[in-house]
């Protein structure tokens, strides 16, 4: 199971050291009458917006099922990583709609002044990318993927203020933060793509729905499998439902250990919610998805 008090923990971290680092970015653009860090400072507002988001609806899906939401509340976790993302794609959009006509016609900057903020920027945005890194939540990877996207920034700051000071080479700012742009909605692009598998009741990619029913049938006193469905609430925890065919004449000793048999092979598939409905083999299933019609091969998930 996932550790869900650290995750909210790092996220809340993240809020915070997002928050205040935001208030000292528009003061010091004040201060230094800097468009570049002005800029910044209200793309990490709103990053700071997000993240709070993210820990406001992280506390909320750890809450325990009720009669309104019976699986719980943990895909508001998976919800606080979809409004990050789109959050995200929109900053970038931003950042690229202003970083190209610096390209064309690249302005100067304050040197001195974007090395200190670069450096403190690095530090601070490092450390709770750090904090966040080694969520397994996508909630907590959305948050970590925001910060990487700050440190990145600032290094890509850092640097062009280093060559900058030198060689007066301006365009570099607006090529660097193109580049550092696109790496963010590539793997934007494949978090929203994950996210919405999920919200859509896909089958876990590290999930091989034949090798899990050929080890079933392999290995338990099971006639056959079907109506057999997987998914995930948060794109962590693994659930399950299936019909399993038995021997007209079998015990309830015997039922008891091939459910017994069947969970543990799940375990090992990182399924750990599962639900069964035993079938005789005399038995027809009512279910609408068992019954055979022109659209749909009535053995799709059998094994016999």
């Amino acid at each position: 199971m996932v550790k869900k008090n650290e995750t909210q923990k790092n996220i809340k971290i993240a809020f915070f050291l997002n928050f205040i680092f935001t208030i000292i970015e528009i003061v010091g653009g004040l201060l230094t009458n800097s468009i570049s860090i002005m800029s910044d400072a209200i793309h990490d507002l709103g990053d700071s917006l997000s993240i709070g988001l993210a820990w406001i609806l992280e506390k909320k899906a750890v809450e325990k099922p009720d009669e309104k939401f019976t699986y719980g509340y943990a895909r508001y976790s998976l919800l606080g990583a979809f409004v990050n993302s789109l959050v995200l794609l929109t900053g970038s959009a931003i950042i690229i709609y202003r970083a190209i006509p610096r390209i064309i016609h690249p302005e100067e900057i304050n040197k001195e002044g974007m090395i200190l903020f670069a450096i403190v920027g690095i530090v601070v945005n490092g450390f709770a990318a750090w904090k966040t890194s080694k969520g397994e939540a996508i909630n907590e990877k959305t948050v970590s993927l925001h910060l990487l996207e700050d440190v990145l920034g600032w290094v890509a700051v850092f640097v062009t203020s280093i060559v900058v000071y030198f060689t007066d080479w301006y365009i570099l700012d607006g090529i660097l933060s193109v580049a550092i742009t696109l790496f963010i909605l590539y793997n934007v692009g494949k978090n929203l793509k994950k996210i919405v598998s999920i919200f859509l009741q896909k089958t876990p990619d590290n999930i091989s729905l034949k090798k899990i029913e050929d080890e079933i049938i392999l290995k338990s006193d099971v006639i056959d499998i079907h109506h057999i469905h997987i998914w995930s609430m948060e794109g962590i925890n693994n659930y399950l439902t299936m019909h399993v065919v038995v021997n007209n004449n079998i015990t309830s000793n015997q039922i008891i250990e091939i459910k017994k048999d069947i969970k543990h092979i799940l375990l090992h598939h990182k399924i750990s919610h599962v639900t069964m409905e035993i079938e005789f083999e005399d038995e027809k299933c009512k279910t609408i998805d068992c019954e055979p019609d022109q659209n749909n091969d009535p053995h799709k998930y059998h094994n016999h």
